[in-house]
């Protein structure tokens, strides 16, 4: 057993891991003398309490202890100083002759026909592939082979990813189903946290949703800014994958602005030109292999304002449209 919890008062346990008053509260505790050390607790349960609980004392500081093991990562467990992509090969079996290592703050998007191998490129960054995949890719973290456990260990995967399709299954409200998620993480502060994912998730959407609605029946532009203001705000995993975005309906400035102040390494398959130019750099896919990378160039950021200014004007009218205007006006400034 642990001597330093042991030997740690109840007060001081709730206060540094207040996740463990829902261990205590699953058992019948919402009342602890918090003057006493966990270990003169223990040894003061009757037998009684310990039939009721189905646990003796060295079984509830087994949980009490894991509860406290998996919610408190050490600084430097998900830190990633680097992900570097070493190319395997192409759907012919040719060598692919490339490879990229990235950092965090960084957004690298990934370009190329439909079918090309985009979301398969996601797919080995999202196993942290060792030449166990199809392509032959192998992922490095900060240069070196992972541990096995960051590929395989649900509790410290460094990677998340969101997909093109979002199907929920569960009938829950959008409170209700992010309040779950940060329960199973033990936020301290569950209930402030919920309120900023959904109030941020409504600064991306551009049909704001309620938090009472079922997730069922969001719009895949909400449910998707929804999970992205969720992976931004409560998830540990340093490394984003984004498969699409641009037909969402998602402020895609707003939600990469939000992913990356976070540090967070973010990389995103697209076919959008806006989403393209904004990441510093891009991959080409070609026949599923990487063909090329770009760094985007100051003329094409430029480029981008102007593109931005355009887009704005599009859904300028997509908005009239749906709000049953007429758009009867030229529109000399698509010739300008």
């Amino acid at each position: 057993m642990d001597d330093h919890l042991l030997t740690s008062s109840i007060k001081d346990i709730l206060n540094f891991h207040p996740f463990v008053a829902d261990f205590f509260a699953s058992i019948g505790l919402k009342e602890l003398p918090q003057s006493l050390t966990l270990q003169e607790w223990l040894a003061g349960l009757t037998d009684e309490f310990l039939r009721d609980s189905g646990m003796d004392q060295k079984q509830i500081f087994n949980h009490i202890e894991a509860i406290i093991q998996i919610n408190v990562i050490p600084k430097n467990q998900h830190q990633i100083r680097s992900l570097t992509v070493i190319g395997g090969k192409d759907k012919l079996g040719n060598t692919e002759d490339a490879s990229i290592t990235l950092k965090p703050g960084e957004i690298v998007c990934i370009v190329g026909p439909t079918g090309s191998g985009k979301s398969r490129l996601l797919a080995d960054i999202e196993c942290i592939a060792q030449k166990d995949t199809p392509t032959g890719r192998q992922v490095l973290i900060n240069g070196l082979v992972p541990e096995a456990k960051k590929r395989f260990s649900m509790d410290q995967k460094i990677v998340s990813q969101l997909s093109q399709n979002m199907n929920f299954v569960v009938d829950l409200t959008v409170r209700e189903f992010i309040t779950m998620h940060a329960e199973c993480r033990m936020i301290s502060k569950k209930d402030e946290t919920v309120n900023k994912i959904i109030c941020t998730a409504n600064e991306l959407t551009g049909e704001k949703f309620s938090d009472d609605v079922s997730i069922t029946q969001l719009s895949g532009g909400q449910a998707r800014s929804l999970m992205i203001a969720d992976t931004a705000l409560l998830s540990t995993s340093p490394v984003i994958l984004i498969d699409e975005i641009e037909n969402a309906g998602v402020n895609r400035r707003k939600a990469l602005e939000l992913l990356v102040n976070k540090e967070k390494i973010v990389l995103i398959s697209t076919h959008d030109p806006l989403l393209a130019l904004m990441g510093d750099r891009r991959i080409v896919i070609r026949n599923g292999a990487m063909s090329n990378i770009i760094e985007t160039s100051q003329q094409e950021k430029k480029n981008l304002r102007y593109m931005e200014r355009l887009d704005c004007k599009i859904i300028e009218l997509r908005d009239m449209l749906r709000n049953g205007e007429r758009i009867d006006t030229e529109l000399n400034w698509c010739l300008g």
